[in-house]
């Protein structure tokens, strides 16, 4: 974790007001743990709710297959050194399909052996759109071979959505939930 205090306190039920209150409450209706980055975000709720309908999308409704989704994902929180997105993925990628030792390996980069060229062209893609902001023609290519358009600008826009995602978390000090694990597995 960059910061090991968050630099905004995420709100509670109990001390939220108006919508960022309702926000919550609906988050909390919908089961499961209401997560930091939720009760962050709540501090502004026209922005978590215009954020939170493309991340939506790119998380839940995006053209890419869940488990190269993922790959994605990982690599980007790992450029980023976003230990709450890192952690957060190592689950949801677990969940789509890749093992711990492929979550794992995603730190290794493109270049691990133990990769089928696929995947390294969408790690290989997290890491040229982090550093340069524009895929080469190689690897453009390269994932052309399998995909179409709406999958080929799926590859972009949710390797930006966690490149924003991962700014805003590691600048707020937004905390990892108790036992989950950042960018080494502890």
């Amino acid at each position: 974790m960059r910061l090991s205090e968050p630099r905004l306190q995420p709100l509670t039920i109990k001390t939220a007001e108006g919508e960022s209150k309702a926000q919550l409450e609906r988050a909390e209706a919908r089961g499961g743990p209401v997560l930091n980055i939720t009760r962050t975000l709540a501090h502004y709720p026209e922005l978590s709710s215009a954020w939170g309908r493309f991340a939506r999308h790119v998380l839940g409704e995006s053209s890419l297959p869940e488990r190269e989704r993922e790959l994605i994902i990982l690599r980007m929180g790992w450029n980023c050194q976003s230990g709450y997105e890192f952690g957060q993925h190592r689950r949801i990628g677990q969940q789509a399909g890749l093992s711990l030792e492929e979550v794992e390996r995603v730190k290794d980069g493109p270049d691990h052996e133990a990769w089928t060229s696929h995947e390294a062209a969408l790690l290989r893609a997290a890491d040229e759109l982090h550093a340069d902001a524009f895929l080469s023609d190689e690897t453009w290519n390269e994932l052309a071979e399998r995909y179409d358009t709406k999958q080929m600008m799926d590859v972009v826009f949710a390797a930006g959505q966690y490149n924003l995602v991962s700014m805003a978390l590691n600048t707020l000090g937004v905390q990892l939930e108790p036992g989950t694990p950042g960018l080494e597995l502890e």
